[in-house]
């Protein structure tokens, strides 16, 4: 840890005296707006770097830092500061169409460090792409592209982090590529890479809960299965329609043999997700949003609390209100945007009479934001939010504010 501390800490006093050109190859100078002509997949390139003068390395990142109050039926824990996170982006164009990204993540004051992505890619043609390393599973749109000054709200979606395992990464290799014709653009991805494990169903929680996979600390050394986690995405986009993207996860999740016995049956989990985002062009309204179904095998001796099946998502609107320029900040701009948001991590009804299962929730977030660049956003939010059980009692009620600024570097 403090290597890598001390390798952050040189590279951003040696971006003091680098030159701020962006190398064309590699980024935009600014970051990925609503209506750039780029699709999902190309989240991970299109941040700001900043050169480092004649290295062939350009270094960047974002971080985020908030405040919270909130309340659940009357019980606060009263205000709370945070400094949710601080990544690092180092990227270097090794030669001519050979391109090595990697994105590391610091949270809770640096006691936990992820490596979200490291990949190298190799450009063959454009519609044929080779990437290694430790790549982003493209299962939905957030999940590849989460970067928090990208967003109105200081949380993320409820669905892409407490259904689907937000930032979900694992090693592998794959292809991927994207064409143009007229007002079209078409990509696709296809990766195999290690997967899940039998703590989506055996955990603290004792409920299914993709996420919990996440704190396997050796998954980017073995898979559980010992079999490839498949995950397929394409992706339509034109320019007045938008963006329409159709992903697929799934493979075994359980340990079944070791040493070469079968000690379980093969259960599999799959997942698909469909994402959507467009630009309103007379208002200049963006409309994003993503919907997942999630199918988990069960093991016969399980009980009912354990969801085979789940689903759930999030709309994001935002409306900008005033663009102009303000205290010198070229082209600042106030927006005002709301999130709703549904996932039910049980779906179906009881085996014996029939009374559908809980463990559901429902939230609505609007928000107010100031962007004084594309770069920048401070945002204020109000959660009103109520959550069911799994016996469908009275729900738990939330609400509160958030504020907080994140900032790419």
């Amino acid at each position: 840890m403090k290597n890598i501390v001390g390798l952050f800490f040189l590279l951003f006093f040696a971006t003091q005296n680098a030159s701020s050109q962006i190398d064309p190859d590699l980024l935009s100078q600014e970051a990925i707006d609503t209506v750039s002509q780029n699709l999902n997949m190309d989240a991970v390139y299109r941040r700001p770097f900043l050169n480092l003068g004649k290295f062939p390395v350009a270094v960047g990142g974002y971080a985020e830092a908030n405040w919270q109050h909130l309340a659940t039926d009357g019980v606060s824990e009263g205000h709370q500061f945070q400094m949710r996170r601080l990544t690092l982006f180092v990227a270097s164009s090794i030669n001519k169409r050979i391109k090595f990204l990697s994105e590391i993540e610091f949270e809770e004051d640096g006691k936990e460090i992820n490596i979200e992505f490291a990949s190298i890619d190799i450009e063959m043609h454009p519609l044929f792409n080779l990437r290694s390393g430790i790549i982003m599973n493209p299962i939905g749109a957030f999940n590849q592209n989460h970067d928090g000054p990208k967003w109105e709200f200081v949380d993320r979606p409820i669905s892409a982090t407490q259904m689907l395992p937000a930032t979900w990464s694992n090693a592998g290799f794959g292809i991927f590529g994207k064409t143009y014709k007229k007002k079209w653009m078409f990509g696709y991805e296809l990766y195999l890479s290690g997967g899940f494990d039998n703590s989506i169903i055996d955990n603290e929680l004792s409920k299914t809960y993709l996420p919990n996979a996440k704190k396997k600390s050796n998954r980017f050394e073995e898979a559980a299965s010992g079999t490839p986690l498949l995950t397929a995405k394409v992706a339509a986009k034109q320019t007045q329609f938008g963006e329409l993207g159709i992903s697929y996860m799934g493979g075994i999740y359980n340990t079944f043999q070791e040493d070469g016995l079968v000690i379980d049956s093969k259960r599999k989990c799959h997942v698909i997700a469909i994402d959507y985002n467009t630009t309103l062009p007379q208002m200049q309204t963006f409309i994003t949003g993503e919907w997942a179904w999630i199918f988990v095998e069960m093991p016969l001796n399980y009980t009912q609390q354990y969801g085979s099946k789940q689903y759930g998502g999030f709309l994001d609107i935002v409306q900008p209100l005033y663009k102009r320029s303000i205290f010198g900040w070229k082209n600042a701009q106030f927006n005002l945007a709301c999130r709703i948001e549904y996932v039910d991590w049980n779906v179906g009804s009881f085996k014996e009479h029939q009374v559908n299962i809980g463990d559901e929730i429902f939230s609505i977030m609007p928000a107010i934001s100031f962007r004084p660049s594309s770069q920048t956003i401070l945002r204020l939010n109000y959660r009103y939010q109520f959550q069911y059980d799994l016996f469908m009692n009275p729900p738990a009620r939330t609400g509160g504010f958030s504020a907080g600024i994140s900032s790419y570097f």
